[in-house]
């Protein structure tokens, strides 16, 4: 059955639900939900693993009215932006929190096709406040972006001053403005990023007594300079001294930006966007209701769902081992041949078989065909859990050879090994016994150096061993 979604009612909404489609995918990311009195919950949810995400868009051209005293014009702007979509927002937190019903249409016919498990999720409460940008350059010429100030603090000796939002600490809100919505959600443009930047904002707003900064663009800035290699995370704040109080200055970001390191990143990240394309195509068939198989990414455990659990970075080197393994496919005049590729993932105990085929004058129909094809996929996922003992999920992506192959089609199947008995590994073995995957002599393996920022000394080697430390800074044994 087709899942239909809204595409936001507004121009910003629209903008919005565009912008979420990339980051969270489009079987993540819902604009318009609505709660079961007809009303909108907020104007986008995005949900993924124990991780909620409500939006609140909202756009207002007070501050353009001229011959108003400026400071007026701004409460106007706020309360109306600012102030009603902080208390909408945490309505909302407490409907989701107190297990109300949500649907994707005002007749109530279509659920949510998201479970919520409450007991292990994150909700996170994010505005997008348009209409400040010209007024808040305008307002200083130190002011070089047009965004938002922001300031998280329990203080009560706080100040009102325009174009500077103060937020309780307790309860925080993340503020997100005309300039820096594209600039966060494209640079943190899968689940992993995003969530990892909000959680580390969060835990510095706990530790510090007050956290401001002139853009939420320069937070992420400052995030990215800052790199904990014991931890081996990004973190915001300081490492070393005793302070009460951190604030990030104007311009982190564009200065951010002209640094080589970043360049490099931005284009070394191009060919990740295979492995999006690959996961969207599946979520376009699900929505449109055409997925063929018993798959349901959007109820409990599938392949696509685990695909599109993997940060940018590590998208970039599955997505070049899987271009590698096409050009590799063998030029044979044989009508059956098969090529086998294995990768692991950023996350311990969890791999990846690519297997390519090409079958040509195979007389069967194509259902027949994928039956067996997956068949196929799922001993080498078998195979692939025998030859690396300490896989726990594997993930089998199938499709043609596309050297020879006109038009495509693809098989994924998740292999859960978690209890991987005796008896599972013997029945792996035996269905593998002609097909030979992970035991012929012409094997080869290379390991590649990687970091989320590269530099011109990242080199392929065949000389890291399986069990060491992936140098990709992920801490997880290559």
């Amino acid at each position: 059955m087709a899942i239909n979604k809204s595409k936001g009612v507004t121009r910003t909404e629209e903008l919005l639900a565009d912008l979420c489609d990339r980051t969270f995918l489009k079987l993540w990311s819902y604009p318009n939900p609505i709660k079961d009195d007809g009303k909108e919950l907020c104007d986008l949810i995005a949900i993924f693993n124990n991780n909620i995400f409500i939006f609140f868009d909202r756009e207002s051209f007070i501050l353009n009215k001229v011959n108003i005293d400026p400071f007026v014009n701004w409460e106007r702007w706020k309360k109306k932006v600012i102030d009603a979509q902080i208390k909408t927002a945490k309505g909302a937190e407490r409907y989701i929190k107190n297990r109300g019903k949500i649907y994707l249409d005002k007749d109530l016919q279509t659920p949510l096709p998201i479970n919520i498990i409450l007991d292990e999720t994150e909700i996170h409460k994010i505005i997008v406040a348009h209409g400040a940008e010209k007024a808040c350059k305008n307002s200083s010429d130190e002011n070089i972006n047009g965004s938002l100030a922001i300031s998280y603090t329990n203080s009560k000796l706080v100040q009102p001053t325009p174009f500077l939002i103060y937020i309780d600490k307790d309860d925080p809100i993340h503020i997100f403005d005309s300039y820096n919505l594209h600039i966060i959600l494209n640079e943190l443009d899968t689940f992993y990023d995003f969530t990892t930047f909000l959680k580390a904002k969060i835990k510095a707003i706990k530790i510090y007594d007050t956290l401001s900064y002139c853009g939420e663009e320069d937070l992420l800035a400052h995030y990215f300079l800052n790199y904990d290699k014991s931890k081996q995370e990004h973190f915001i704040g300081v490492k070393k001294g005793n302070f009460n109080d951190i604030t990030i200055c104007e311009g982190e970001w564009q200065n951010f930006i002209k640094l080589k390191q970043y360049k490099m990143k931005k284009k070394s990240d191009e060919v990740s966007y295979f492995w999006d394309e690959l996961i969207q195509k599946t979520c376009h068939h699900t929505l449109e209701g055409t997925l063929i198989g018993d798959s349901t990414p959007l109820r409990g455990k599938s392949a696509i769902h685990e695909m599109a659990k993997e940060p940018r970075f590590f998208r970039r080197i599955i997505s070049e081992h899987f271009i590698d393994a096409i050009r590799k496919f063998p030029e044979s005049s044989g009508q059956f041949v098969r090529y086998l590729s294995y990768t692991p993932s950023f996350y311990e105990n969890k791999g990846y078989v690519f297997l390519q085929i090409k079958a040509l004058g195979y007389h069967c129909d194509k259902t027949e065909y994928r039956r067996r094809r997956q068949a196929m996929l799922e001993i080498a996922c078998g195979a692939a859990k025998n030859k690396f003992n300490n896989l726990k999920t594997v993930i089998g992506i199938a499709i043609d050879a596309p050297k020879y192959a006109e038009e495509n089609s693809e098989d994924f199947i998740l292999l859960d090994c978690t209890n991987w008995s005796n008896e599972i590994k013997i029945e792996y073995e035996n269905a593998n016994k002609d097909l030979q995957f992970f035991q012929t002599e012409n094997m080869s393996t290379s390991k590649q150096f990687t970091t989320e920022f590269p530099n011109d000394d990242n080199i392929k080697t065949s000389t890291i061993g399986r069990n060491d430390l992936c140098p990709c800074g992920s801490g997880k044994k290559y």
